[in-house]
């Protein structure tokens, strides 16, 4: 651009400058060059300023004489030489001031943060001009009164005010929020139930029943010793270090949540362990405690070829002692090629059992609200048909497996009562048939019924079953027709008598007033209301009826999960241990500790963890669905006190709707 706009007549000297600068107004790094352009006449001068302004370049003097040259240079290096000191000056006073303020920082934040909260619930108070107060609504706990009383007395008397404060309870149509008192052992089942929805004002709160029915039915699903005390050092872990590691305020969400349910942590491996103890499985082995009841003579041996120790129990044949082995499972059964058959019967028909015991307890708890909230209706249409319903069918048949577990016996000789295992007949064909009303399929010269009476009494609790389906369905809502019903007729006799309006008798002109039945509000209109009640309960008869089967068999997850971490448990010790196990000499040392690092890993990441994960999303649902939906409800909204504590933590502050 010069050579042509200049047409030659001057003469350019460029260099690149290798160390970038840095931009003054935006920060960046750029690269720049240095430039001299030597010309004759103002005219050429004029010129070459337009140019260099065109392209933004910065235009500094140069004097001709080289002596002034110079002494300009040395002015510059002096004054960048003056301006690095007052920066370095500069920057170690910013690093004092702010070494100083760091000192302080936590505790300013935390002052701004309650500083600004007081300030934000002061506004949502009303400003009582004539009485220069301010007058707030706010849900308080009842417990609480008396300590608000005195805060609200010792803050009168440390500001000075002659006014006294006034606290005064008040009516209001609205719920009141849910507040349950929690500690640091009882937070996280609280959370647990929350999660599903919080309880509504003064509703049969679970969580209490949790912290036991929780981690029980965990460790029938994760039944190991050996796991379970993993999970017990690293509960207890946490809460040995519970005030550091809650001090460390970590970001990471998962160890929080880890951290908020150590005490969960520690109980489900506690049962864990107990539940182990009883399955006698640790790390998929057994422990012989009490010497095994059964004798090696007379044992059915198999698979020579691949276990020679993988044998076939049978008590009809085997030297069976004749008495259980005192406390959980016989650890023969570790060797026996039957003990996933033996293992599979009992686990499964214990998940019944503890299943129908935990809906029984939910069906339980649901009378509890109802007396609370005075739901007379309810506890006769809907409590009693559904305790029937549940005992006449499911419970029976927890009982009819107990009356096979006393009576049937593989010898005959163990007592008068007792028949055989060829007699025994199967629960689940015997329940079918009662259902079906068929006849049970036995074996020749064996019983007919398990018990004197059995198929007449089947009969009978089947029909009663039966008929509390149209009392769930039919006999609450035909009641609070008939209530209504008579309710207006009532209101149409002594309206004229009263108002003196006869006329309005015979036109059946008056309106009665909105009724309630039953605890269900009015929806505008009779035929509308008496539509929905039919609707609503209906809904629950068909949702309770089809739930006690499907939530009867969802209790046999307990069994499946825990026959699955009893095989995986097994498939990492023969495929993994074992393989360091059988080297031979001073390798086989060096092999085990390899190969027992390896399943070490896979047993933390795999049973452990992953397991663990999959038995507490299911022992969660158990608890949900199952067990919460026979008397929780969960509408509430939960009670947000104003609390310093909390805002801090949340680094904010509420918004104008808490």
């Amino acid at each position: 651009m010069l050579w042509r706009a200049c047409r030659g007549n001057v003469f350019l000297r460029q260099a690149e400058i290798e160390t970038p600068l840095e931009d003054p107004s935006t920060g960046d790094q750029v690269y720049k060059s240095v430039f001299i352009i030597f010309f004759q006449g103002d005219q050429l001068k004029t010129r070459v300023k337009k140019i260099c302004e065109g392209f933004r370049a910065t235009l500094y003097p140069c004097p001709e004489a080289p002596t002034d040259r110079r002494e300009m240079a040395m002015g510059v290096m002096t004054r960048i030489e003056d301006l690095n000191t007052v920066l370095g000056q500069t920057q170690d006073h910013r690093h004092r001031v702010l070494v100083a303020a760091a000192k302080n920082i936590k505790n300013w934040f935390i002052k701004v943060r309650k500083i600004k909260a007081i300030y934000h619930t002061l506004n949502l108070f009303n400003l009582d001009v004539t009485q220069k107060c301010l007058i707030a609504e706010c849900w308080v706990p009842v417990l609480d009164l008396e300590n608000i009383q005195l805060a609200l007395r010792r803050g009168t008397e440390r500001s000075g005010s002659s006014v006294p404060p006034i606290l005064n309870r008040m009516d209001t149509p609205e719920d009141p929020p849910t507040y349950n008192h929690t500690n640091k052992f009882t937070n996280a089942f609280q959370v647990l139930i929350d999660a599903y929805g919080v309880a509504s004002y003064r509703e049969m709160n679970p969580a209490p029943y949790t912290i036991i029915t929780f981690p029980f039915l965990f460790s029938v699903m994760f039944g190991d010793l050996g796991h379970g005390i993993i999970l017990t050092l690293f509960a207890m872990w946490m809460i040995i270090k519970e005030k550091p590691l809650a001090a460390k305020k970590s970001d990471n969400e998962i160890w929080n949540i880890f951290f908020g349910g150590r005490y969960l942590i520690l109980l489900m491996g506690i049962f864990s362990i107990y539940t182990g103890f009883i399955y006698n499985d640790v790390f998929s082995k057994s422990f012989n405690v009490f010497g095994s009841h059964w004798q090696a003579t007379n044992l059915t041996v198999k698979n020579i070829k691949i276990l020679p120790f993988e044998v076939t129990l049978d008590p009809a044949t085997a030297q069976f002692k004749g008495t259980p082995y005192p406390v959980g499972v016989d650890p023969i059964w570790q060797l026996a090629g039957n003990k996933i058959i033996f293992l599979n019967s009992f686990k499964m028909k214990i998940s019944i059992i503890l299943g129908i015991i935990h809906m029984l307890f939910g069906v339980t708890m649901s009378l509890l609200n109802m007396r609370y909230f005075n739901q007379t209706l309810n506890i006769f249409f809907d409590f009693i048909p559904q305790v029937i319903f549940l005992c006449f069918l499911f419970l029976y048949m927890c009982i009819m497996m107990f009356i096979k577990w006393f009576k049937y016996y593989a010898s005959n000789a163990k007592a008068d009562f007792t028949v055989g295992t060829r007699c025994a007949p199967s629960i689940l064909i015997t329940f079918i048939n009662m259902i079906l009303n068929k006849e049970n399929v036995v074996e020749p010269g064996c019983d007919q019924e398990m018990y004197p009476g059995q198929d007449a009494l089947q009969k009978f609790l089947f029909i009663c079953a039966m008929l509390c389906i149209p009392w769930m369905l039919l006999a609450k809502p035909v009641y609070i027709m008939r209530q209504r019903k008579q309710k207006e007729l009532h209101y149409q006799i002594t309206t004229p008598r009263e108002n003196g309006d006869a006329e309005a008798m015979h036109n059946n002109t008056a309106a009665p007033p909105t009724q309630h039945g039953g605890g269900h509000g009015g929806h505008g209109g009779e035929d509308s209301t008496t539509g929905d009640i039919f609707i609503t309960q209906a809904i629950h008869t068909i949702e309770y009826v089809l739930g006690s089967v499907s939530h009867t068999a969802s209790y046999l997850r307990l069994w499946a999960l825990s026959l699955a971490h009893a095989q995986l448990s097994e498939v990492l010790w023969s495929m993994v241990l074992n393989k360091g196990l059988i080297v031979d000499g001073w390798f086989g040392g060096i092999a085990l500790y390899v190969i027992f690092a390896f399943w070490g890993t896979l047993t933390i990441s795999i049973l452990v963890l992953m397991e663990g994960l999959s038995a507490f999303l299911h022992t969660l649902r158990l608890h949900w669905v199952e067990f919460q939906s026979k008397f929780y409800d969960g509408n509430g909204y939960a009670f947000q006190p104003f609390a310093f504590e909390t805002i801090i933590d949340t680094g904010g502050v509420h918004s104008g709707e808490d």
